[in-house]
C-alpha cells in the first residue's frame, strides 16, 4: 500500500474514532463524519489506482 493509502486510513480512521467516542456540538460531528466519508472514499480510490498500476498487463 502506498504512503496516500497509510495516510488516508489512519485520517479516516481518526475522524471514525473522533464521531463515535466523543460529544461534539452539531456543526463538528457533521465535520468529523464528512471527514470520515471523503477519506473514505479516497482510500478507496487509493487502493484502486494502486491495483491497477501494479498489475498491469503490459507487464506480463
Amino acid at each position: 500500500m502506498s504512503i496516500y493509502g497509510y495516510l488516508f486510513l489512519a485520517l479516516g480512521m481518526l475522524c471514525g474514532a473522533l464521531s463515535i467516542g466523543s460529544t461534539l456540538s452539531e456543526f463538528w460531528d457533521t465535520l468529523v463524519t464528512g471527514g470520515t466519508v471523503v477519506f473514505a472514499v479516497l482510500f478507496t480510490i487509493t487502493l484502486l489506482l494502486g491495483r491497477r498500476i501494479k498489475f498491469d498487463p503490459v507487464l506480463r
